[in-house]
């Protein structure tokens, strides 16, 4: 039962992953792909845009107007948490946040991480949730889509990356829009809130009386999900069944996890004209989800070592779990959430047993098994640059991707942008274990302890959201700490790959030969496949030992 849940979210996302593709590829190349009712779209997406959609872009003109206009995100909706009790749609009468929560709030969601030291019920309006958090939930996940469109258009020739603005109102309307008014019609359907009213008062059998938060949560979710944001509505996100009602809601959105993170390299694949190339690349991205998923699902076999010796400890871990899910629900979650940049849980990842906690933390430290919308492929492309340039080398050719020499100008910007990541979680970890700003918030020690810390910043470096949750993390400290990580993890592993893809089209184009090396064949994926985990292991592998390798080795008495 168990192999066929997860089976059917693997194989049921890929198989929608290719017509969703083409759909996107038409919404976002209109020139390859024009008709008479998409000339209508586009005239009307010039309109909305006016000015800023007027003309092309080269990559650096591409990245200040996506930097511009994630700034301006940032200040707006900093502006509204911090007078969200003056604005209107306040039934509960929500009050205001503390500065340093709303600075990382901002940053969460501008960034399309979602990492949450609140719980939405308690502290947000719904003008807050509605038109802070769920529109950056929709321009956040289309930025990383545009950036993704205009590398591919960068590696495909042209000098002419697009433009920003025109992308972002092309992803927006024809893409995320769509996609989250039909997940969001089938959420309610089974079951999942979806009102303006204010809170409902109730009385129990006791009779006592009960607030019951609710809002418009089936709109937050289609979106939380689609966009690989993350950020629940209710505090524990989606284990509460106002946010994921039934064992088929939680289905339909284990799907909307991963499903355009996969469109997304088949789009790539599309716009460059290299759908072969697409094929390795999604192949590589399908094997390393498949391994986290079935280990995560493994690991979660053994019963928690806090019910050793009791006779409930004869099944596998259900600690922190929904009953209503089902046993694989929970760590098949933890791994879709996490290899992606979703970061949203349905089940306690501080509950899970350590080795299936490791799970989360690398694929958030690999952060390319298709990762988030946009961004995944980005990631992979990185990973892809590094293999060309051993591949070329150890064959003792100038190494060469799509026609066009990659050489040492490329490989500084490819070598940083992957560096920069570990930086983030190993430094912050580092610091905030030695110090109290980190030791003085964990509240279980030891082994366990260093992992929650490490998790919260490899959560906020990958950009996912997700916690352990063991934390007493709304603190001036984190806040700042991991806001400050999560703009900086967001915009600079975009920024490095679009000046790659800007030196690459500047460059004449080389016929390719007899000893040009193909990156559409399995020993390329291997190439990747192995630079991947190699890399991955030599950065994270000691903080891994340190953390839930020692926890799980103590909790077996070794």
């Amino acid at each position: 039962m168990a192999a066929l849940f997860i089976i059917s979210i693997l194989a049921g996302a890929i198989l929608l992953s290719w017509p969703l593709a083409k759909a996107m590829t038409w919404a976002m190349d209109p020139a390859e792909n024009m008709s008479v009712f998409r000339g209508h779209l586009e005239s009307w997406l010039r309109k909305a845009g006016g000015p800023l959609v007027a003309r092309e872009q080269d990559w650096k003109q591409y990245v200040l107007s996506m930097l511009l206009f994630n700034a301006i995100m940032f200040v707006i909706v900093y502006l509204i948490l911090s007078f969200q009790q003056r604005l209107p749609l306040n039934p509960d009468g929500k009050g205001v946040l503390e500065p340093s929560l709303i600075f990382h709030t901002a940053a969460s969601f501008a960034s399309n991480t979602n990492l949450q030291h609140y719980s939405g019920e308690v502290s947000l309006s719904y003008f807050s949730q509605i038109f802070g958090l769920m529109w950056l939930q929709f321009v956040s996940a289309a930025t990383g889509i545009a950036a993704l469109v205009a590398l591919a258009r960068g590696l495909s020739g042209k000098t002419a990356f697009g433009n920003f603005y025109q992308d972002l109102l092309r992803t927006t309307f024809l893409v995320l829009l769509p996609a989250a008014l039909i997940v969001a019609a089938v959420l309610v359907l089974g079951g999942v809130v979806m009102t303006l009213q204010g809170a409902a008062v109730a009385t129990t059998l006791e009779g006592v009386t009960q607030t019951i938060a609710r809002g418009p949560v089936a709109a937050f979710v289609a979106i939380k999900q689609l966009g690989t944001n993350g950020g629940g509505f209710f505090g524990p996100n989606s284990t509460h069944p106002f946010e994921n009602a039934t064992y088929f809601t939680n289905i339909i959105e284990s799907l909307s996890i991963i499903l355009i993170p996969m469109a997304c390299v088949w789009m790539f694949g599309r716009i460059t004209g290299r759908m072969r190339h697409a094929v390795v690349v999604f192949c590589v991205m399908a094997a390393l989800l498949t391994v986290q998923v079935g280990l995560a699902n493994y690991c979660e076999r053994a019963p928690t070592a806090a019910f050793a010796g009791l006779s409930v400890a004869a099944g596998g871990n259900m600690e922190g779990k929904e009953l209503r899910f089902g046993t694989p629900a929970g760590p098949t979650w933890s791994a879709l959430t996490t290899a992606t940049s979703n970061g949203s849980v349905n089940a306690m990842h501080d509950s899970l047993n350590p080795l299936t906690g490791l799970m989360p933390m690398i694929g958030m430290w690999f952060n390319v098994a298709f990762g988030g919308v946009g961004v995944g492929m980005i990631n992979m492309f990185l990973y892809i640059i590094i293999g060309v340039f051993i591949s070329g080398m150890m064959v003792g050719r100038t190494p060469e991707y799509f026609g066009r020499k990659v050489e040492t100008r490329e490989m500084k910007f490819a070598l940083l942008a992957i560096l920069i990541h570990p930086l983030f979680i190993l430094g912050g970890t580092a610091l905030f274990a030695a110090t109290a700003w980190g030791a003085g918030t964990v509240r279980n020690p030891s082994f366990h302890g260093f992992s929650e810390i490490l998790y919260e910043f490899s959560s906020a470096a990958a950009n996912n959201g997700s916690g352990f949750e063991g934390l007493r993390d709304n603190t001036v400290p984190w806040n700042l700490a991991t806001g400050m990580i999560m703009l900086l993890a967001r915009f600079i592993p975009i920024i490095l790959p679009l000046a790659i893809a800007g030196s690459l089209a500047a460059k004449k184009p080389t016929p390719e030969s007899v000893g040009t090396l193909r990156t559409d064949t399995p020993l390329f994926g291997l190439v990747i496949l192995s630079s991947i985990i190699f890399i991955g292991a030599l950065l994270f592998l000691p903080a891994a030992v340190l953390g839930p390798i020692a926890e799980h080795l103590s909790s077996a008495g070794m």
